[in-house]
């Protein structure tokens, strides 16, 4: 399997493929989602979100992935925003993971995850850092 940036001018063409997997996570998040698969595309389409993909020999999707990046004033910031199928959930697919975000200047990697997401990117070397609370107004 080969992890594979998805070009800004191939979107259009991948996105039936991959969005499944992506929708299939969202489905997975529990409680009020900040956004829908529909958005999820819109950044990609917009370039505000990499759009990435597991691909077998023969060129067929098995999971994608979507990433943000945040500049902040001693790293850049590869904030993993969506994952579904076969994709970061073994240390061959994170290390191809690492080698594009790198090369996309980022020096750190970051995503919000479900405990047993944690326990799982424990073995990639994920340390877990801090809990999310928020409060709708």
């Amino acid at each position: 399997m080969k992890l594979r940036y998805v070009d800004a001018n191939y979107i259009q063409q991948m996105w039936p493929a991959a969005e499944k997997y992506l929708a299939d996570a969202l489905e997975k998040d529990p409680g009020d989602a900040e956004y829908n698969i529909h958005h999820v595309r819109q950044f990609v389409v917009s370039g505000q979100w990499l759009l990435l993909v597991v691909l077998d020999d023969d060129g067929m999707v098995h999971g994608a992935a979507t990433v943000s990046f945040t500049n902040y004033p001693l790293h850049r910031v590869a904030f993993m925003t969506t994952t579904g199928g076969k994709f970061v959930a073994n240390p061959e697919m994170f290390e191809q993971f690492v080698e594009i975000v790198k090369r996309l200047g980022a020096t750190k990697v970051q995503a919000f995850c479900r405990e047993s997401m944690v326990r799982l990117l424990d073995k990639c070397g994920f340390k877990h850092r801090t809990n999310l609370v928020e409060v709708t107004l």
